[in-house]
């Protein structure tokens, strides 16, 4: 049974907590029973501390996606066993997680997008400068990850 979730990327700032919220809200929105907990951190110690970035920021308002009280966390080895599925953005931060962990024995760790019917990478919006595209595959990765959580939890 799944009941916690991480949302992993470099820096904690752009898409692990835009993923973080959205999935709030559509757990919220389409699961209100859940007690799923949902959180995110970063690979990195670059951004600790710091806030959500204020462009993701905009992008989840823009969207309706509430969000608040949000600061860079760096990920944990401890973290390992406290979660039942850490969620990477990218290929950068599948093995960032790995060197963190040193390995995956559960099989808890998956790129966001494995979910959906692509395989890939979501970009990251801070080079690319378009947090409306990372905002459409983060929100179709959630989307999808949503489903295949109900499914286990059944």
């Amino acid at each position: 049974m799944i009941k916690s979730i991480m949302f992993v990327c470099h820096g904690n700032i752009c898409r692990s907590p835009t993923a973080e919220f959205i999935m709030k809200y559509l757990v919220k929105k389409n699961c209100p029973e859940s007690d799923i907990y949902i959180a995110s951190s970063a690979t990195s110690t670059e951004e600790i501390g710091n806030s959500i970035y204020p462009p993701a920021k905009a992008e989840l308002s823009r969207r309706g996606i509430p969000f608040g009280g949000k600061y860079a966390v760096q990920l944990k080895k401890s973290d390992y066993d406290r979660y039942d599925m850490f969620l990477v953005m990218d290929g950068n931060n599948m093995r960032n997680i790995m060197r963190i962990f040193g390995s995956d024995p559960k099989g808890k760790v998956h790129k966001l997008l494995e979910f959906t019917d692509r395989v890939g990478d979501i970009s990251d919006p801070w080079y690319s400068g378009r947090f409306d595209i990372a905002f459409d595959d983060i929100y179709e990765g959630c989307a999808a990850l949503l489903k295949y959580i109900e499914k286990e939890n059944q």
